[in-house]
């Protein structure tokens, strides 16, 4: 008996269709250009060199075979290739059965370049703008990279299924932890953020990460089963940050764990006035209770302390475990198991 590549089998007439979308030369193309990155119609537009309403045509019949996602981002579509279900048997035995070196798909590559390269010079511009906000705010703090490195440490060496990163602004968490996962989403608000994290990502080579736009407070409904889920610098934006993490939760998997990594009570009333700063960081407590209201149990909190010339912030960490098994649901108010404090300075 022969064995489906992917380990999945499909009824004949969801494979038929899918073929039948995937056997033209330019859904091919598309196709094997999603595979290496997300890309607006307009993006496809200049690479393949083809009109809108073309394009368009080619787009609706591969989403309608399943084998691609669209997703908006402000005024912009976003298309990838799925990463569920038929579209991988098509993306394992199709797509990577393609020659390379093919002179067309080369040439599509190098406009695929081209327009990575552009993606890369309007983030430049945007940091640019913004440059001395970022750079006053990092000053308060401890070092970026300490807290990563407390973070990687707390996570330990193992690998992950799949990661949400709410709140991604820059992708900064998903160059970091993305790597370790076989499926990584990082979602955010702003189209702008997005745009830079895209940037970011793209240079990183990170292929398999997929950006989405959405509200924290009500996430897409097929944002769910995660093994890890990040709020990483976020619940200070937020007016109801219990509320934020309850929707986290919605997205974690049975058994999977939370990490949010925030400012210590602090008294920089300039990052309310002027950053959009809703709290002036979180006391352990608040954070224990808004986790324990959701069901999960807090396993460890590392405070990382400030010890440059004019910093005076702390950055802590918390890391929360959910220990309910398959069809269980949240149980507000069971015991917080025993945690661990990690001062770092």
């Amino acid at each position: 008996m022969i064995r489906p590549i992917s380990g999945q089998s499909h009824p004949l007439s969801v494979l038929l269709s899918a073929l039948e979308a995937a056997g033209e030369a330019t859904r091919l193309r598309i196709l094997a250009l999603l595979a290496e990155a997300e890309l607006t119609v307009t993006e496809l537009m200049t690479i393949l060199g083809q009109s809108q309403p073309r394009v368009s045509r080619h787009l609706k019949l591969l989403v309608e075979a399943g084998l691609i996602d669209r997703h908006r981002e402000g005024a912009w579509a976003f298309f990838r290739l799925a990463d569920r279900g038929v579209a991988t048997t098509i993306r394992e035995g199709v797509i990577a059965a393609l020659d390379p070196d093919d002179p067309g798909l080369a040439a599509d590559r190098r406009r695929l370049a081209a327009v990575r390269a552009e993606r890369k010079e309007q983030a430049a511009a945007y940091f640019a703008r913004h440059a001395g906000d970022w750079n006053r705010i990092r000053a308060l703090h401890v070092p970026e990279s300490a807290v990563e490195a407390a973070l990687v440490e707390a996570l330990g060496d193992r690998e992950f299924d799949s990661i949400l990163d709410l709140g991604t602004g820059t992708g900064q968490m998903l160059q970091l932890l993305a790597p370790k996962a076989r499926r990584a989403v990082g979602l955010d608000v702003s189209p702008a953020m997005l745009a830079v994290a895209r940037a970011n990502l793209d240079s990183a080579g990170l292929r398999h990460v997929q950006l989405r736009q959405g509200d924290l407070y009500a996430l897409p409904a097929d944002l769910a089963r995660f093994e890890l889920v990040i709020l990483h610098q976020v619940l200070h934006f937020m007016d109801d940050p219990a509320r934020a993490v309850r929707e986290a939760v919605r997205a974690l998997k049975p058994g999977g764990r939370i990490v949010i990594v925030d400012f210590a009570p602090h008294q920089e009333e300039s990052l309310r006035s002027e950053h959009a700063h809703r709290r002036l960081g979180f006391a352990g407590h608040e954070i224990e209770a808004m986790l324990d209201e959701s069901g999960l149990m807090l396993s460890e909190t590392r405070n990382i302390h400030p010890q440059g010339q004019g910093a005076s912030l702390t950055v802590s960490l918390w890391i929360a475990e959910d220990s309910r098994l398959e069809g269980d649901f949240p149980r507000p108010g069971d015991p917080l198991s025993r945690s661990m404090t990690t001062e770092v300075a």
